[in-house]
């Protein structure tokens, strides 16, 4: 009851403050060049599901009772003009919420907007602050219309960019057109981003560190390195950067099809970290594997994504990633998945005389590397999943969401998931799970 409190007083007063400067920001859209970005959004979802069977169940399992939790986040994006080319942006956010069964159980969790955080208690963190500097090259000049982290003003189509500060890393990487929001589209965690890269971030989604991007026309280049966390879904970054670290590189290519716009991208990564070794952990102790009691410095994880979103029409559009990772080394900051594949269809409402409702529909297969299954079989804990044994299957993932325009600046979203084999094992049953998001922007 006190959650649900706190969590009304905090919606009511950023829909008034939304509401409140509407006006302003309508007007300020207006301007060729900006000099000041200030926007701002609200969201909130209630997420539950119903019993499922279970034959058993481990420390790490999900829930197989009723749940029903809810999240809540208010974030501002502010922003200025410093000097030619160079931007400063900052992020305060509000946070709270608690997601279904603690965020475990699951590699395909199914609530993006709560990540890891699990306290019903309001708290304030620091989302994002970074300095972006961009040096125009040539070529034809584009307008960069006035958004969240960005402000309005033009860029030419052949450019260099650097970011430097706290970001999350979709924020540059990965930025596929119609799955990456969890605000606005798809709610779970492997579609909002390619569930095999373990993306560096501390337990809220964010890093420090630097991106580079070289456009050229319809090509993009894009590399960068940030600092990953001391342990495993920490809070706290390993501050010993030459040895602990992600680096992550993307190559993008744009392209037009009958006219209609679509994109290419391919990123590879490596982190580096203390990561253990779900082989040698079973070596150790086959009946009783813990794999934090191998960690050592130097240890690498690998992996690659491809992600490609194609607009077929001025309603439907379609999208798809997919991704692997060499899985020899524990998962240390994203999502417990070692293979992924995710496609799917968004769908505007012309046909049905409601243009802008939108209906989205995906399908996801997540797998496991043969030393984590042989791990989890054995009883062994991830940071996110371990029934106590396994017995092994792909987690497979299917959802779907109607959106509503509610006036400019509101949206309210019925959203729902069937998940087979959840944390991949086939002795627990399909679970099914709901929620109702709403979301106000301006």
């Amino acid at each position: 009851m006190r959650f649900h409190r706190t969590l009304f007083r905090a919606l009511l007063l950023s829909a008034t403050f939304v509401a409140g400067i509407s006006t302003l920001r309508s007007q300020a859209s207006d301007a060729v060049l900006e000099t000041w970005s200030f926007h701002g959004q609200a969201t909130t979802v209630t997420q539950g599901h119903g019993a499922f069977p279970s034959p058993y169940a481990g420390d790490h399992s999900f829930e197989s009772r009723k749940e029903v939790r809810n999240s809540f986040t208010s974030t501002l994006f502010l922003g200025c003009r410093l000097w030619e080319g160079a931007e400063l942006y900052v992020n305060p956010e509000l946070v709270a919420g608690r997601g279904d069964s603690h965020v475990l159980g699951l590699g395909a969790a199914p609530n993006g907007e709560i990540y890891r955080v699990d306290s019903s208690e309001l708290k304030v963190s620091l989302a994002r602050l970074f300095l972006k500097q961009t040096w125009d090259i040539s070529g034809a000049t584009e307008p960069v219309t006035a958004d969240q982290n960005q402000v309005g003003g033009s860029r030419t189509r052949r450019r260099v960019v650097m970011t430097v500060g706290r970001i999350a890393l979709g924020d540059v990487f990965d930025a596929n057109t119609y799955a990456h929001d969890p605000r606005t589209q798809f709610l779970n965690w492997t579609l909002m981003d390619t569930a095999a890269w373990d993306y560096p971030a501390d337990t809220r989604g964010y890093s420090w560190g630097a991106a580079f991007e070289f456009y050229w026309d319809a090509w993009a280049l894009r590399a960068g390195s940030f600092m990953v966390p001391t342990k495993a879904n920490g809070m706290y970054f390993d501050h010993q950067v030459d040895r602990s670290h992600g680096d992550v590189v993307e190559v993008e290519r744009d392209h037009e099809i009958d006219g209609q716009a679509g994109h290419v991208r391919i990123l590879g990564y490596a982190n580096h970290a203390d990561m253990g070794s779900y082989q040698q952990s079973l070596q150790l102790s086959p009946l009783a594997p813990d794999v934090t009691a191998t960690r050592q410095p130097g240890r690498i994880k690998y992996g690659w994504g491809l992600s490609t979103d194609q607009t077929i029409n001025a309603d439907l559009e379609a999208f798809l990633r997919a991704g692997w990772n060499d899985g020899r080394t524990e998962t240390w900051v994203f999502t417990e998945v070692d293979r992924s594949l995710a496609l799917g269809l968004t769908l505007g409402g012309s046909s049905w005389s409601r243009a802008q409702d939108r209906l989205g529909l995906a399908v996801t297969i997540d797998g496991l590397s043969p030393e984590y299954r042989a791990y989890l079989a054995a009883g062994g804990l991830g940071f996110m999943i371990g029934d106590g044994r396994l017995d092994y299957g792909q987690e497979r993932l299917f959802e779907t969401y109607y959106a509503v325009p509610l006036g400019r600046f509101f949206t309210a979203t019925l959203d729902a998931q069937r998940i087979w084999n959840p944390g991949y094992n086939r002795d627990r049953r399909p679970v099914n799970i709901y929620a109702l998001r709403l979301h106000a922007q301006f």
